[in-house]
């Protein structure tokens, strides 16, 4: 093996093998990244705003945490419902806490 052939696998040079093992995501993978990324921003946004209308809301006749607490799953809500009642025992509760609501 002569000197010139050190660097070479196959026919190949080293700096050829990495940049074929080193492509670029497709653009499929991209958007696909992308998507989850704006998908997750819009779960953390939406629940970070109704937990802050639970836990700590000024009224609990905000109308968006309403309407996001009456959209959740049951356990939820009712977790939900739980903790408005803690903070506003004397008021009427809210729609979706009602009994016989949803």
């Amino acid at each position: 093996m002569s000197a010139g052939e050190v660097g070479r696998v196959n026919g190949k040079q080293e700096s050829e093998m990495t940049s074929d093992a080193r492509q670029a995501p497709s653009r499929v993978a991209l958007a696909a990244t992308v998507g989850l990324g704006i998908l997750l921003a819009g779960i953390g946004t939406v629940g970070w705003r109704w937990y802050s209308y639970v836990t700590a809301g000024a009224s609990p006749y905000d109308e968006v945490g309403i309407e996001v607490n009456r959209r959740l799953p049951e356990s939820l809500r009712v977790w939900g419902c739980e903790r408005i009642k803690e903070r506003f025992p004397r008021s009427v509760p809210p729609y979706g806490c009602q009994p016989g609501q949803i």
